[in-house]
Parts: structure tokens; sequence; C-alpha cells
């Protein structure tokens, strides 16, 4: 229970000799204080204040009103901190927005003092231009200190001139309003300042202009704009003018589009700079510059929306307690380490204030005094200074620990790797020896692999920094590459991946920043050679390296289709936004998925079922943001539907298989034809276009009615009636591997009867087994049979497949589970407890296709297009042509 306002204001006064002074140079304000207390100094009593709009032309007046304001809300949130009233959030916000209050009241003034040379109007526009005021750093954020400076850049939208008797250009005319501005904010009077304003984070510093246009800011960032400022500009607000205009101009310059693990060292030098200045100052006692200090917390949170900002918008924070929250949730940080440093970032924040509470000063350092030591402890709450120190200290370790975690690089005083030497002298010396010692099977290709990068010109052309990086990177690759057995074959993948991303510096940051890496990377490689391939084309994904718990996680398929989504709407408006979201997801799953494929976790028929379910996901997010983008739609969900033939429809799709698909809609109105005929070509081109993330999936829409001759889009009548009377028989044998994917749910369910309407009409087996014979002999003219070509091998996948459509066509009528879109092994089952297949050739065949598509995975994985053949494939063989001449007579020779 908070303790009574007498007794409350007695504990301020004690904690804080500014309050001593104020109360009793104005006796008056400890009544309003013991009135007021239970109440938070909000925006609506800030306006109550005062007579504002009366005191725009008076500036002394004005100033002399804003300067009491101050005291008022510095009075009641002293005390109502103290005594337990108020918490952190409270405290900062309240200052922060008497700060934005202060800067609303004095900007006007600020005007009217400059109104004899007129409006000032926009050289392009033509229309009347204001002045921006951006808060910087904490002020920013919501975030100030009680006795904080404020942070302030002013600009001004256009170049131009007033339009009064005594024009002036726009940029003398703003600068005066801000030298008006600071004055009424900064000087002091016999009623001390409102705020302290520092104007040093401007372009330029000291030496640039006070203002500067839109278009001078934006030559800066892209010209002139250092790492720091980056940093600077995340906590960017305009609290005056067009904060959109502001918005879209800084955006690009602070988050990267990519990942930018650059980041880390650039905030490193700075944070060594600091410490430099720290050392040199003695000012281990200031608990905001010093180690395990707030700006060591603030760093934390601010590398990571520098590095992931620009691709995660949910990252584009000016709060740093809301950032850790974020980063927490997207376990980028453990909630562990979250919980600790928002702890200590409570803890050092409300100590900053009371340190400041003192004397109104801005000063992070600890007392050195037994009095000033005694009122430090006793407001934040501890017996003694002992007792303080000793929890000042243990935040102090947690925040220092967490920040070396995040922040480690090996010193430059670290020795060097044993096989730097190697590398540096690759052009003059022969280290063939040196390298089959290390255990390459071909130690002179090794070499000259080496060689041939270290003379070329992507190598010798690239920046000293990605460079120097490079160099750090290959001796740690060159040894953990020859732990593997097919070590030559991962060196060299790596080689390849190395110089496609050579240039872009922050992946060569990424794999230097997290040495850890390197040993996932190699396996990875050393694994397979399409992985290599797939890092090479998207090396962002090297991101998915850093958290093997993450990478290794079976998918939580729900949370992340809420995660795209999310993102997706996050990139509402923009379209090429949308569709590299789209692909980066994909990805990423796909990537993590061949990972925990490469470590044993998943049957390639699971793997066939995720790889699947991800397609399923994407398209129904592409579907409902591609419908997003057609205008003049008539409703809010599109009536419509994908249905997914081949691999998608049989649940069998690989890490690069094509999508099979088609398109139904069912809407009478009367523009849906052409509506539902553009969304299909949109969602198309959302599909199979290159952005810079790359192509998201190939499409085939030949299986559509009429093939390539007919309409992209189909009703579900016209659907329905083309497979009952036109069709093809391989039309229904395409049709067994065909489901529901994504879309109106409705039409799905029309879509799943049509499909067991048509399997299920009786047939003439003769009839039907000639003419599925027919087009199997007509696949062999295109597609010769070849014993390492498990797909087309007599007796192989394709035959197994045929068989399998065959007994659905030809006995779905009597016995319709067969329709089941449940794979070709457990369709095999069913057609064999039915009695339409002997239960021994069917279960070889099963043993077979599972053998097959182990070895098809397998080879693709190491991009090759043929199998090894041996005495097991040739038996598995055997039993396919088996079960064919089992089925249909004759032999699959």
């Amino acid at each position: 229970m908070p303790a009574k306002p007498s007794t409350a204001i007695e504990d301020g006064v004690r904690f804080s000799l500014y309050l001593q002074r104020l109360l009793e140079a104005r006796p008056e304000e400890a009544a309003r204080l013991a009135e007021r207390l239970d109440q938070p100094f909000d925006e609506a009593e800030m306006h109550a204040f005062a007579d504002w709009p009366a005191l725009v032309a008076d500036s002394d007046a004005l100033g002399s009103a804003l300067r009491r304001l101050r005291q008022a809300v510095m009075a009641r949130l002293i005390v109502r901190d103290l005594s337990g009233r108020a918490d952190l959030d409270e405290v900062v916000t309240t200052i922060s927005l008497l700060a934005d209050f202060a800067i609303g009241r004095a900007l006007p003034a600020a005007e009217a003092a400059c109104m004899q040379h007129g409006r000032p109007m926009g050289e392009d526009s033509g229309t009347e231009q204001s002045l921006i005021v951006i808060a910087m750093g904490k002020l920013g954020g919501y975030e100030l200190n009680v006795s904080s400076d404020i942070d302030l850049i002013f600009i001004y939208p256009e170049s131009g001139e007033t339009d009064g008797p005594r024009p002036l250009s726009n940029h003398e005319y703003f600068t005066r309003v801000g030298k008006k501005l600071i004055a009424l904010l900064n000087d002091v009077t016999a009623d001390g300042q409102v705020f302290r304003v520092d104007m040093r984070l401007r372009p330029y510093g000291d030496s640039g202009p006070l203002v500067m246009s839109f278009a001078a800011l934006e030559n800066y960032l892209l010209t002139q704009g250092r790492e720091w400022e980056r940093y600077a500009w995340i906590k960017a607000r305009a609290v005056t003018g067009d904060a959109e205009g502001l918005n879209e101009l800084v955006r690009p310059f602070v988050y990267r589009k990519y990942l930018d693990y650059n980041a880390y060292g650039a905030m490193r030098d700075l944070h060594a700079q600091i410490r430099r200045e720290v050392a040199r100052r003695d000012m281990s006692d200031n608990i905001k510059l010093g180690p395990g200090g707030i700006r060591e917390v603030e760093f934390i949170a601010q590398v990571f929306q520098l590095i992931r900002g620009g691709r995660e918008k949910s990252l584009q924070l000016r709060s740093t307690r809301q950032t850790l929250e974020r980063l927490s949730e997207m376990r980028l940080l453990e909630p562990d380490a979250v919980a600790e440093l928002s702890e200590a970032y409570a803890f050092l924040r409300n100590l900053e204030h009371r340190l400041q509470y003192v004397d109104d000063q801005q000063t992070q350092v600890l007392p050195a005094t037994p009095e000033g030591r005694a009122r430090i402890a006793g407001s934040m709450g501890h017996a003694d200074w002992g007792d303080f120190m000793e929890a000042l200290d243990r935040h102090r370790r947690r925040v220092r620990r967490h920040f070396e975690q995040v922040f480690f690089l090996p010193t430059e005083s670290a020795p060097a790797h044993p096989l730097t030497a190697l590398w540096q002298d690759i052009a003059e010396q022969d280290c063939c020896g040196q390298l089959g010692t290390l255990g390459f099977g071909q130690p002179a290709e090794v070499e000259r692999q080496l060689k041939a990068l270290a003379g070329s010109q992507r190598y010798l052309q690239m920046p000293l920094g990605a460079r120097k990086k490079l160099d750090a990177l290959i001796p740690p690759l060159i040894e953990v590459s020859a732990t593997f057995p097919n070590a030559d074959e991962t060196l060299s993948r790596i080689l390849s991946l190395l110089e496609a991303i050579g240039r872009r510096a922050s992946y060569l940051a990424l794999l230097s920043e997290y040495p850890q890496t390197l040993q996932r990377l190699a396996s990875l490689c050393s694994a397979s050679a399409w992985v290599a391939g797939y890092l090479s084309r998207h090396p962002i994904l090297l991101d998915e390296l850093l958290d093997a718990r993450v990478l290794y996680a079976p998918p939580d398929w729900a949370a992340l289709t809420l995660q795209l989504e999310s993102q997706l709407q996050e990139a509402d408006g923009d379209v090429e936004g949308k569709m590299d979201v789209l692909r980066h997801f994909q990805h990423a799953q796909a990537f993590r998925l061949v990972a925990q494929d490469l470590a044993g976790m998943w049957t390639v028929e699971a793997l066939s079922d995720q790889l699947s379910l991800l397609a399923d996901i994407v398209l129904a997010a592409a579907l409902r943001h591609a419908w997003l983008d057609i205008p003049a739609r008539h409703r809010e969900d599109p009536c419509f539907a994908i249905v997914g033939y081949g691999k998608l429809g049989g649940k069998e799709l690989g890490y690069a298989s094509d999508l099979d698909i088609i398109f139904l809609f069912d809407d009478e109105h009367p523009d849906a034809p052409d509506l539902y005929s553009r969304l299909a070509r949109k969602l198309s081109t959302w599909l199979t276009s290159a952005t810079p993330a790359g192509v998201l999936y190939d499409i085939d829409l030949r299986l559509r009615p009429n093939g390539s001759s007919g309409l992209l889009v189909s009703t579900v009548e016209a659907f329905a009636t083309y497979q009952t009377r036109q069709a093809w028989i391989w039309e229904h044998q395409a049709l067994t591997r065909a489901r529901y994917v994504a879309g109106h749910a409705g039409i799905g369910e029309r879509f799943e009867a049509i499909r067991h309407g048509v399997l299920t009409q009786p047939r003439d087996a003769a009839a039907l087994a000639s003419e599925v014979l027919a087009m199997r002999r007509k696949m062999l003219d295109t597609h010769p049979a070849r014993e390492d070509d498990v797909k087309h091998a007599r007796g192989g996948i394709v035959d197994i497949e045929f068989i399998v459509q065959y007994l659905i066509l030809a006995h779905a009528h009597a016995v319709p589970a067969l329709t089941a879109n449940a794979g070709n092994i457990a369709l095999l089952a069913v057609a064999a407890e039915s009695g339409f297949v002997d239960a021994g050739l069917a279960e070889g065949a099963r043993r077979a296709y599972r053998h097959y598509r182990r070895l098809q995975h397998a080879a693709r994985l190491n991009e090759q297009s043929r199998v090894t053949v041996d005495d097991t494939l040739r038996a598995h063989y055997a039993a396919g042509r088996a079960l064919w001449a089992g089925v249909f007579g004759e032999d699959a020779a």
C-alpha cells in the first residue's frame, strides 16, 4: 500500500534536494502535489495547465509557463516514483510526453516570431511548408530520462522561399524558427529550463547546418551516412510535421533489405570507442556507459534490429524494452536471457532516475560521499550501500555476460589458425603434401582450386574488408572439410559457395561472427551437392545455420502459417515485398527440412508429406494475397480453388519438384470469368517470377481441361462435364493423383465429389488395360527404359504407378477405398486385400517402390541424374515386372 501523500512527499524531499528546493520556493506546488498525487500527470492535464493559445504571441510568458509545467510534472513524478505509485513505464512515458508537448507549444510561438517573413512555400509543390522536429535517442523511443537532454534534428520538406514582404529562403526561415524553438526550451531563466536541447546528432554534427531539406537529408544518408548513425536513427520519430515522409526516407538507411551481419562489427567498434573513453576518464561507476550498463542492453536490442529489421518489420521498434520482448517471441534471444536483461534494464533505469532526482542533473555516476550513497541506497529500497551494490553488481554481471555472448568475436591477439600460412602463401608454395596429410584424396586438384580462387578477379577485386573476412574463413573451412570422408567434394562445394557470396560482405560477416556455423555448413555441403547449390543461390539461408534448435525442430505448421500471414500483412501494399516474403518463407522451410532429412529425421514418404504441406500453405497464402491485388474485386474471398496433380496431388513432392495445378471457380457474378482469369494469371506470376529472392515454384498448367489450348481457369460445372464426357483415359489416370489444395473449401468438396464419381465409374477392364498399355508404350518412345533410371526402367516407378492407376480405374466402383489419396504404397495394399492382385507380388512391388523413392531422392540431393545399378536394384525391378505381368498378362521387357 503506497504511503499517505504527506508521508510520500516527505520521503521525496528526503531523497531529492531538487524537490526540497522547489517546494520551498513554490509552497503552492506542495498543495497541488498532495491533491493530485494519486493521478499520473497525463497529456490532458498538461493542456489544462495554462491557456496555451493565448501565450503564442508572448514568448516570455510561454517560456515561463512551460518551465512551471515541467516543475509540476517533475515534482509529481519524483514522489509517485519513490512512493511506488508509478512504475518505470509511467516515468519515461510522462517525461517524453512532456517533451513532445513542450515542442508542440513552442513551435507555433517560434513561427509567430518569424511571421513578418510570410509563409514558407515549397518550390515544387507550391504548398505551405512546416518544420519537422525529429526526436532522436530516448525521446524518440518514449524512454526519456527525467533530467535528460532532448536530441533533436530539424528537417523541412522542400526548398523555396517565404511569401511575405520580407522573403527569406526556406532554409534561412526554418533556421530562424529552429533557433527560436531551441531558445524557448533551452534557455535558463529564473524558472530554470524546460529541456536542454542537443542538436549534435544532425548530419555533419556541430559543423552542419541547423536545418536541412528532405532532399539534402536523403543525399547525406545515401552518400555519407555512417554505421553509428544507423544506430542513432533507429529511434528517430517525427514529433511535428510529415512523419510518414520521414519514415519512408530514413527506413532504407537504417534497415537493409538483406540480413546485415556487418552491423556486429560496426556496433562492436562503437562500443569499443565508448569503452576506451570510459577507461580514459575513469568512468567505471557510470551506470549508463560502464561495463554491464544501460548502453550495453540497448546495443544488444539494437544490433538485432540492424541485422534483421529490414526482413522482420516487427523489429522496427523504437523502444528498447519492446524490442527485447519481440526478440524473446522470435527466439532470437532466449526468454530467460531477455528476462534477465529486462530486469537489469529496469533496475538501472530506476537507479538512473534516482541519481537525477537528487539535483535534477543529467548524471549516471554513482555518488562518492557517504551521504550521497545512503540517499541512493535508501531510494532504491536497500538497507545500506553494501546491500545495494550487491544487487547492482548482480545485474551488471548479467548484462555483461549476455553482451559478450551476443558480441563475441575472437580478439586480434588470438593465435592465428594453423592453416593461415597455407592460404596466405598459396600462390607461391606447393602445399600438396600438407593437403594430403590433412586427408584430401586428390591434393593436387584441391591445391589447383585454392590457387584459382586466390588468383581470380572476383577475389582480387573484393573490397578489403570482405577479403579479410574471406581470408579468415578459408583456413578453418579447409580444416573442417578434411574431417569428412568426401573431403575434396566438401571443400570444392564450400569454395564455390564462398565465391558466389564473396561480394556480399554481410554473409561473410555472418560466418565470421558465428564460427559454430562452419561445422554445420561443411556437414550439409558434404552430404549434398544440391544443398550447396541451394545455399549459393539463396545465401540468406546461411542465417538458418545459427540456431540448431530451430534448424532441427520439426515444423509447427500452424504457428508457421500464422507467422507467414503476419509477414505478408506487414508488406501490405507492396506486391514485390509480398512475393519476397513468400519466397523467403518457402526457401527457409525447405532448407530446414533438407537439414533434418540429412540428419536422418525423416523417411522419404514423411519428407514428401512435409514438402507437400509446405506447398499447400504457400499456395493458400499466395492465393489470398494475389486476390487482394485484383482491382474491382466483387467479394472479400474468391470462390476459387487450386487443385494439385502429380507429385503435389499425390503428396510426393521433392525439393525441386514442379507443381502440376489447375484452377477452378464457382461464381455467378457477371465479371467472375474475367476476374478469376486475371487472378489465375497473377497467381502464376507470383509463383514463377524471378525476384531478388529467387523463384517460388515452377508450375505446370497443362493438365487443365483441353490442356494448353483450354481456358486457364474453369468453372466447376465445366470441369465436371469435361471429366465425365470428354476426358481421355490418361486424364483419368492423372485424376487418381489429384486433390484439392487451397482456396474455397466448398469448391474443394465439389472437386473431391467429382473426382470420386469419375474414378468409380464402371469400366471395361480389357479396354482399359489396352489403353493403359498403349500409353505406356508411347511414354517408352520418348523415355526409353534404362536400368540406371529408376523412374522409366521396366519394373520401375512409372510401371508401378501405371499399375496402381489401372487398378483404381478398373475396380474403384467395387472398392471405393481405392479412390483415397493415400499414395501408391498404401493403395497397392488395398488392392491386394481386395484380391485384385497377388499379395506377395504387391508386397514386392511396395518394397521396390519405396527403394526407388529413396534412390531417386538421394540422387537428386547429389545432383545426379542416374543411380548405381546393383543386384538389389535388379531384384526390385524384377518384382515390379512380376506385378506388371500379373496385372496385365504381359512381360514388362
